[in-house]
């Protein structure tokens, strides 16, 4: 293994350790939000809620931490990590509804059965649909991206 995999490595160990680390500070400790006889089945999304942002942002944290270190732009790096591209990722799955609403695509066809008009036009739209969403997560503000209630804002976060 070359020291640029074995030093993006030993960052992934620290993130995930963080990331360990503040989750179970949600159940541990005389501040613990989450009594720890608790059931993993019997938690409440609020409190599958804090326990997932504790870890993510833990681990957002290491790697912001990562690339301060190393001078890059923090955003950039967090948005390059890992192969899955969960920023991509969510932006595309907030165009899916309008996908489904193209109303003259034969959607009861398996995909290898559409023609190749037909699957022009899908891809099209998705490509501009996708385009949007990715501009609208980089820019933010744009109409795409749903703007919290104010009761959604004063949500109490035990950490």
């Amino acid at each position: 293994m070359g020291d640029l995999n074995k030093h993006e490595d030993e960052w992934q160990r620290r993130a995930t350790a963080a990331a360990i680390t503040a989750a179970r500070r949600i159940v541990a400790g005389d501040e613990a939000a989450i009594t720890p006889s608790a059931r993993v089945g019997d938690l409440s999304d609020i409190e599958w809620g804090w326990l997932i942002c504790a870890a993510i942002f833990a681990w957002i944290a290491a790697h912001a931490e990562q690339a301060t270190k190393e001078g890059r732009d923090t955003e950039l790096a967090l948005r390059a990590m890992g192969n899955l591209k969960p920023w991509d990722a969510g932006a595309i799955a907030t165009i899916l509804p309008q996908l489904a609403d193209i109303s003259d695509m034969p959607w009861a066809k398996p995909v290898g059965d559409w023609s190749r008009d037909q699957m022009t036009r899908f891809l099209t739209t998705a490509l501009d649909l996708a385009r949007k969403a990715i501009l609208a997560r980089n820019v933010g503000g744009l109409s795409i991206i749903r703007k919290p209630a104010a009761e959604e804002l004063n949500d109490v976060i035990p950490f």
